[in-house]
Order: C-alpha cells, then structure tokens, then sequence
C-alpha cells in the first residue's frame, strides 16, 4: 500500500511518472551524496588540505560503497536528516587512518541540497526534452488543422469565429517560453558547513567550493542553505508549466462536451456506460495543474527559513517539492499523449 498516489501500484499508472520518480528514490540520493564526498576529497587534496593518498582512499571507498538502509531509516528518525549516520558508516568503511578526512568542513545541508541540485538538474534536462516534443507535437497540429475555424469563447459563451492556429498559438507560446526559461536555469552547488562560514576550511574556502562545484558540474556560488527563493522559484516554473497544460487539458474537455469541433482517438472507458469515450487525459492535466497550485503555496512557506538552518522549513520541501516534479512530467506526458489523439479540430472554413 501506499500514501502517495505517484507511487501507488495502479495510480500510479495515471498520476505517476517512472522515469522521473527514480531520480527521487534513495538510491539515487545516496550516490548523489557519495559523488559529493568523493569530489569533496579529491577537491580538499588538491588544495592541500588533505593528503592526497587519503582522498584517493576515499575516493574508491565511495564508488562502491553500499550503506545499510535500515540503520539509515532508524538514524534519520532521530536525527533528522539522513546524513550523520551515512557519514559514521561511510567512515567505518574507509578505515581510520583516512576517516577523519571524510566530510571534512562540512554539513548535513551541504550533502542534501547539493544532491537536489545534481538530480534536479538531470530532471531539467528531461523536461526540457519533453517541452520541446510537445511544442513540436501542438506544430504538427497547427500544420493539418491550422486553418480550419472554431468558435472563440470568452467567460464560457460564443464570441467570434477564430482559427486553430489562434488557439494553438495560445497553447504552445508559453511552453516555448518555459523550455527556454528550464534550458538557462543553473543548479548551485551548496557548500557551507555548519553555519554557512566553512569554518574549518580556512583561507582556501572559495577555492575548494569552486573546484568543488567544476567537479560536480554545478554552479559555484555561495551558501545560500537559509535562501529558499531558487527552490520557490523553480517550482514556480513547474507550477506554471502544468497550468499552461492544464488550460490544454480544460480546452479539450470543453471541445469534446460540445463534440462537433474536435474527434479524439482512443479515450477512457466506463464500467456503467460502454458507449463513452472520456477524455481522461485531458481531465488529468486539470487536476495536475491544480495540484501543483496547491503545492506551491507550501514551497512559498519554506521560504521562512530561520536564521542559518530551519529544520521545519527544510522538511517541508522535502515533502512537497519531488511530487511537483513528477506532477510536471506526467503532465508533459499526458500532454503529448493527448495531443497525438487528436484526429480531427475545428471545422473546415466554407
């Protein structure tokens, strides 16, 4: 059973999204953060801050190392976060004469939100992918049905004859608009330490973070752990890209009610009414759209992030930012599943 229905084992199928969702299991969070502290060795030892023949030992350690799940579950529900306990079995495992070396100057926060970065920016690259096929999917539309007419409608009711091509052009204007916004977005690596000074890093601070950030195809930029806007700010964007797809979603189903304006292929059945075809992928791009409006006004309470870390604030994220995300890309994905349905729109012009 499960609470969620992005990973329920038949909701799933609707709601959820595998592709994506796997970026947000903890597998891919524990290599993330183990990718941090290899590179965080290697970045310390070139500066001389540890011995090279220590980050190299870790280095290995680290490629391969598998941490015990369970004991990572108990530590996390006391401690709250998931990294005290990876570091104490990560060092156990690298041995003592190089353990003290492993996650030097740094912190929990370091190791979860520069994981985020690294997996959110993947996660980007996807959808940024997916944007494009859709817009490119809504062209193909255009170039059949482009200048065949429907009845433009203002608050619900007939106002004037318009072209597909106008409706169109007000579905894909703004998913251009957010692919380009997706493609300029930059993922910072978070290096702080315990309050955000690097403290025990010492006069080459700036210097680890940038080769630190170069190793791990980040920005370089400073802490920002208590400074939420760019996660606020990226689930705008992903708030707004389901909303756009969301009035597609609210288009259709007002055109297949009227029914004489558009044919859809395919459609969902009913257990009590055979005949029907419902326009389920339409409907689930509103129900997304409102999701993520719902979700986002959350992510915007994250933004009270208490004087240098909030655990609450922090946590909140954690449980609203990675269903937006997959909320978003099942909505690219119903999108151009309902887009490729689309067998006939407007009316041919007289």
């Amino acid at each position: 059973m499960s609470v969620s229905p992005f990973d329920h084992p038949f909701l799933s199928g609707l709601l959820g999204d595998e592709e994506i969702a796997e970026y947000f299991s903890a597998k891919a969070d524990i290599r993330a953060m183990l990718t941090f502290e290899a590179a965080l060795a290697e970045a310390e030892a070139q500066h001389g801050l540890i011995p090279p023949a220590a980050a190299a030992h870790i280095v290995g350690v680290c490629a391969g190392f598998e941490p015990d799940v369970q004991s990572l579950k108990a530590a996390t529900a006391s401690d709250g976060v998931v990294v005290p306990d990876l570091v104490r079995q990560l060092r156990r495992a690298v041995g003592e004469a190089a353990g003290s070396h492993v996650h030097f100057g740094a912190t929990s926060q370091d190791l979860i939100d520069t994981s985020l970065m690294m997996r959110l920016k993947a996660v980007a690259f996807i959808l940024s992918g997916r944007l494009f096929a859709v817009s490119a999917a809504l062209g193909r539309l255009d170039e059949r049905f482009g200048s065949n007419r429907l009845m433009g409608r203002t608050r619900m009711q007939a106002a004037i004859a318009i072209t597909v091509s106008d409706r169109l052009r007000a579905w894909r204007h703004p998913l251009d608009q957010y692919r380009d916004r997706l493609t300029q977005e930059t993922f910072p690596l978070q290096f702080g330490g315990a309050a955000g000074t690097l403290e025990k890093i010492g006069p080459k601070a700036a210097e680890i973070r940038a080769s630190l950030a170069q190793a791990l195809g980040l920005t370089d930029e400073p802490q920002w752990q208590s400074q939420r806007a760019r996660i606020a700010e990226l689930a705008g964007l992903l708030s707004m890209i389901s909303g756009s797809l969301g009035k597609v979603g609210q288009d259709v189903a007002l055109l297949a009610q009227a029914g004489d304006e558009i044919e859809l292929a395919g459609g969902g059945g009913s257990s009590a009414m055979p005949h029907k075809q419902n326009p389920v992928a339409a409907e689930t791009l509103v129900a997304l759209a409102r999701f993520n409006a719902v979700q986002l006004s959350g992510i915007h309470h994250s933004l009270v992030h208490e004087q240098e870390r909030s655990g609450a604030a922090w946590t909140l994220e954690w449980l609203l930012l990675p269903p937006m995300v997959v909320a978003t890309a099942a909505s690219l994905r119903h999108a151009l599943q309902l887009i490729g349905a689309i067998k006939r729109l407007g009316t041919m012009a007289d």
